[in-house]
């Protein structure tokens, strides 16, 4: 069956979540999402049988080396790549600051790196933090304040015969934007630069290949697909057998164990395994293997999402007290805003009273935020849509919104 086809049942995607018996409106999802009973079951059962650390002859332990390669394998089905590829770690940021040490080694004066304003601060900080340690230059791709869109014609100008790194988001998880990221990292690549990529946000919304996007490092949280707290970077096995990152003398040379460090939470790499399973399965009608099953998941989800997230956007934008940040032309089901008269708080915490879950802040987005104008009013208020919302549901955050005076 080809990605094309399919849809979902979401009434019997809502079933599957617990949490959702609270009768809230979770539109907080790009904060992390909810978590269904499958993943929970998965974490459970991990923690009622013996499980050891790895590298034992017993049982207990051949657990553990089990829970690892099911935990790998299913974030290599997710992205496209090699389980031999996939780093586990805490979070995202840890393991983006542990690759930044590890290339760091091959860096120096006067070479130069690229960020971005619209990614998450943690695709830009350790970067920024390693260039200022080496001396190295930082240059800066722009975002369109008034679409919200990375232009990838900078880069052009950008990326020269210096650039070791570019830094980019898949999707912003303050605005949504989705920029050119195969056309950017195509660029970068004619001088030899090295691709990373924060898909953090892109994950939940739309079926994903690591080769097709241009990465060589893709970085990964798993609660935001409705797993539990564990970060990926996923990468060529032979690109991280060339890094030698910050490790314990004892601690394993293998690639990629020799990334991950301290005892890992092997019941929570069970709960990995489980989310991207419960992926591959909301659409019914998917079929092959479970990188098949995912692409075509994936393309009904977004497909569904879209939906949603037109009926909500159109209507935050024609509410006059109402201002949407930016108005992308390819975007994932995530949008900011400000209110008239109301700080994003204020709006926020009325939401709250009216069973409406949404941040409020800069998401972490500060850089963007600055560009925009908004952080010195606290910011703004974020709405994100997941495949377990409703057309009802998007009516209520309508509702909500336009009482906010």
């Amino acid at each position: 069956m080809s990605s094309g086809e399919g849809q979902l049942d979401v009434a019997r995607v809502r079933g599957l979540f617990p949490g959702l018996s609270d009768g809230l409106v979770h539109a907080d999802g790009p904060g992390g999402a909810l978590v269904p009973e499958s993943v929970v079951r998965a974490v459970s059962q991990a923690m009622r049988v013996p499980i050891a650390g790895r590298g034992g002859v017993f049982a207990s332990s051949a657990r553990a080396e089990q829970l690892v390669a099911g935990a790998r394998s299913a974030v290599a089905d997710l992205v496209g790549g090699s389980p031999a590829g996939v780093v586990l770690g805490p979070n995202l940021t840890t393991l983006t600051y542990g690759v930044a040490r590890a290339l760091a080694k091959h860096w120096g004066h006067g070479d130069e790196i690229v960020v971005s304003r619209l990614d998450h601060d943690a695709n830009i900080r350790p970067w920024l933090q390693v260039a200022a340690a080496l001396g190295m230059t930082v240059r800066w791709a722009e975002v369109d304040i008034e679409t919200g869109e990375l232009p990838d014609w900078q880069y052009d100008e950008l990326v020269t015969a210096r650039t070791r790194l570019v830094a980019v988001t898949a999707a912003s998880s303050a605005i949504g934007t989705r920029p050119d990221v195969a056309a950017i990292a195509e660029r970068a690549h004619r001088v030899g630069a090295l691709v990373v990529v924060d898909a953090a946000h892109a994950a939940p919304h739309a079926p994903l290949d690591v080769d097709e996007l241009g990465a060589d490092f893709l970085l990964l949280s798993a609660y935001k697909w409705c797993g539990p707290h564990v970060g990926a970077l996923v990468a060529h096995p032979g690109l991280l057998e060339e890094l030698e990152p910050d490790k314990l003398l004892p601690a394993s040379e293998r690639v990629p164990d020799r990334f991950e460090t301290g005892a890992p939470p092997f019941e929570l790499y069970a709960g990995v395994a489980a989310s991207v399973d419960h992926l591959a399965a909301l659409c019914l009608e998917a079929t092959g293997t479970r990188r098949e099953r995912l692409r075509t998941s994936m393309a009904a989800v977004s497909r569904y999402e879209e939906q949603l997230f037109t009926r909500l956007d159109a209507a935050l934008r024609s509410m006059a007290h109402v201002q949407v940040l930016g108005d992308p032309g390819w975007t994932t089901p995530t949008l900011s805003f400000t209110v008239d008269r109301l700080r994003p708080r204020q709006a926020a915490t009325e939401l709250a009273r009216n069973g409406v879950c949404a941040w409020d802040g800069d998401f972490y987005s500060r850089e963007l935020f600055d560009a925009i104008g908004v952080n010195e009013a606290g910011g703004a208020v974020r709405l994100g849509l997941m495949h377990y919302n409703t057309a009802e549901e998007v009516d209520r955050l309508v509702e909500a919104v336009a009482d906010l005076r």
